[in-house]
């Protein structure tokens, strides 16, 4: 089975959220909890991703100065 791209968090988080009326209280509040959890998770994406480029381009000098 393929791993979901969304983490169990945020999907826990967007169910409880689908269960307030909008514009309530806990609405607001669990809006405001699921956008941090977004935005942490969106940053290590990106970090990672950032982490992969770089060891791919040094992987590719290292191939480049052997020759």
């Amino acid at each position: 089975m393929e791993k979901s791209s969304i983490p169990q968090d945020i999907l826990k988080i967007q169910k409880k959220l689908a269960t307030f009326e909008k514009d309530s209280r806990n609405y607001k509040k669990y809006s405001k909890i699921l956008a941090k959890h977004v935005k942490k998770h969106a940053m290590q994406r990106r970090t990672a991703s950032h982490i992969n480029t770089i060891e791919a381009i040094k992987k590719v000098k290292n191939i480049k100065t052997s020759k």
